[in-house]
């Protein structure tokens, strides 16, 4: 099948990637040349897993192309994905304005029947808006899905090939077999392509991330409960997440949630109830318990040195809002660093890829080490944000020769107190008990 991606950030490039890796002929469109010209070379602009080499495969195979002719992507497809992006307004709603003014290009560029979808994370009633914009540029007929993604930073290749479920929202049955058709060959292990008409395609999106951010900020809550009684989330965690009506995932307390879909996705659900007469008053708390919780490790690090930072050296490790991507949007990183640096505190991080994103976010206010190990060197206490896999394991006897003191603020829970201990660690995580010496 001929298809066009509009957009080549995480979503769309991961999109047009994984459906020419099924056979498919894919245009990708963005207006940004040098990015085309990059990829075009098999130059990945992001970082996420496997993406780098099945771009350059796909490329080399001829299924995957980049463009910054969108008429020509449209005049040769079928079937145009929308990919922008929908940042969240003042008041927290999503803006579509880009995502309106790809629709009227779509329309204008119209050879023949279209079927556009919208890929972008978008709120309610975005597809009658994306049709009328684009109907009104053409006579040809327009047809607009809502195909939202579910896709996970750090684990995206993966979740598009095979995904949990396919959400198609649609208002034909024609459209509805050509999008079962594109989708069939991620969905061979039985997993559902569920049918359903757009409005309700919209609000799942949302309504699945949203219920995902509660569970998070929920769990968070009691870590903060299990801080004052004395009690430990990690086994207050085991014995709810084992009962089979509420199930482990998301039940990880932590430093907060962030990235470019939770908490947009938050705030644009609680706008659309807004926007109808509804209080939606629990992502009201969801929300606020998140920001408090990323102060958290700031918290104890100012219990612990006090208010006054200055002439105090802190190592961080992971700036990225999780591991496995490059990803700083919303990331718990920002708060904490932020909060050392206005006490007087110095910084070393260290993060496996996020170093080039980091910087356009911290500048030259902190120091950006080559590795793990370099970060600690003269450091009053490593701070642990981000919980890549090779922070899991480490050295911890060089560590403790590094350190000033050996002082570990875990914002993860990923260093167990008999292991703090048995190497003369002071710990302090998320709802567990402090390790003292």
């Amino acid at each position: 099948m001929k298809i066009a991606v509009v957009g080549t950030g995480y979503v769309g490039l991961v999109a047009g990637t994984c459906f020419a890796e099924m056979g498919n002929d894919v245009l990708c469109v963005d207006i940004d040349e040098d990015k085309i010209n990059r990829l075009k070379k098999g130059e990945v602009p992001i970082y996420e897993p496997g993406l780098s080499e099945l771009v350059r495969h796909n490329v080399e195979d001829g299924r995957l192309g980049f463009t910054t002719d969108l008429k020509a992507a449209v005049e040769r497809s079928r079937v145009i994905f929308i990919a922008v992006g929908t940042p969240p307004a003042e008041d927290g709603s999503a803006d579509l304005s880009a995502v309106l003014a790809v629709a009227r290009e779509i329309g204008r560029a119209a050879n023949g029947p279209k079927i556009i979808v919208d890929k972008s994370t978008v709120p309610v009633g975005t597809e009658a808006k994306v049709k009328a914009a684009a109907q009104a540029e053409t006579e040809h007929e327009i047809e607009v899905v809502s195909n939202p993604e579910f896709l996970k930073e750090g684990a995206a290749i993966d979740d598009f090939m095979k995904p949990d479920r396919v959400v198609i929202g649609a208002r034909s049955e024609e459209t509805f077999e050509i999008m079962d058709e594109l989708y069939s060959p991620f969905v061979r292990s039985g997993k559902p392509i569920i049918h359903m008409d757009p409005v309700s395609a919209e609000l799942t999106k949302y309504a699945a991330n949203a219920m995902l951010a509660t569970r998070i900020s929920f769990m968070n809550e009691i870590a903060q409960i299990c801080d004052r009684v004395g009690a430990d989330v990690d086994l207050v965690r085991k014995g709810v997440g084992t009962d089979s009506r509420i199930g482990a995932p998301f039940l990880y307390p932590g430093i907060g949630y962030g990235g470019s879909c939770f908490p947009k996705d938050v705030k644009a659900i609680a706008a659309t109830a807004r926007e109808h007469g509804y209080a939606f008053r629990i992502l009201d708390a969801v929300e606020e318990v998140n920001a408090n919780q990323k102060r958290l490790m700031v918290e104890k690090v100012v219990a612990r040195f006090g208010e006054d930072l200055s002439g105090c050296t802190f190592a961080v490790w992971g700036l990225a809002f999780k591991p496995n991507t490059d990803d700083m949007r919303e990331a718990a990183s920002i708060t904490v660093v932020r909060g050392l640096l206005e006490r007087g505190a110095a910084v070393r991080a260290f993060d496996p890829e996020a170093h080039e994103t980091a910087h356009a976010v911290f500048g030259d206010s902190i120091r950006y080490c080559d590795d793990p190990y370099q970060a600690l060197e003269g450091a009053d206490a490593l701070i642990l944000c981000t919980e890549w896999g090779e922070f899991r394991r480490p050295d911890f006897e060089r560590m403790g020769t590094l350190l000033k003191r050996r002082i570990i603020f875990d914002g993860r829970n990923i260093y167990a107190a008999k292991t703090m201990r048995k190497y003369g660690f002071e710990r302090h995580g998320v709802g567990v008990p402090p390790v003292l010496p």
